[in-house]
């Protein structure tokens, strides 16, 4: 017997199931997988200028701390980082800007007016006014960043990591 040309019901209605199934799969899915690898995908555009306020904020002569924040975003990790830095204003015009983290193994930094000193807690490492190693076991002197002053606002880059 030789097979009819034409469709039976059941084989129309199984090809249109699955059509329609697969049709239903990928307006589904489509926007889930981007939604899924979107976060991995952007590229977070941060800016390297930090605000430090207004530059008659930093008396002369004395290193002042500024803290702040940064929050960085890695897919769907978010970070946010603390930052430090002692702002010395050696003239009206030259500003020197330190990190506050020592350079042995990270520890907070603390300037001591009395002894004119930062002073690390840790390990008791000492540095200068200008950031030099005095003693202990800090292998090189405090981080400098680079700084600017536009319009009585000063600013520090910050390495993008």
């Amino acid at each position: 017997m030789a097979k009819s040309p034409h469709m039976s019901r059941r084989e129309f209605v199984t090809i249109f199931v699955g059509l329609l199934g697969t049709i239903m799969a990928v307006v589904v899915g489509l926007p889930s997988i981007g939604y899924i690898f979107s976060p991995a995908l952007k590229i977070q555009k941060t800016e390297a200028w930090v605000s430090l306020g207004p530059l008659e904020s930093y008396p002369i002569g004395v290193p002042t701390l500024f803290n702040f924040t940064r929050t960085r975003v890695n897919g769907w990790e978010k970070t946010v980082n603390s930052f430090g830095v002692y702002v010395l204003r050696e003239s009206e015009e030259n500003t020197v800007t330190y990190s506050n983290w020592c350079t042995h193994l990270s520890c907070r930094v603390t300037w001591h007016e009395d002894e004119e000193l930062y002073v690390c807690p840790c390990h008791d490492g000492l540095f200068d006014i200008n950031g030099e190693v005095i003693s202990g076991p800090p292998p090189r002197p405090l981080l400098q960043y680079a700084n600017k002053v536009e319009e009585d606002i000063l600013y520090i880059r910050l390495e993008e990591a």
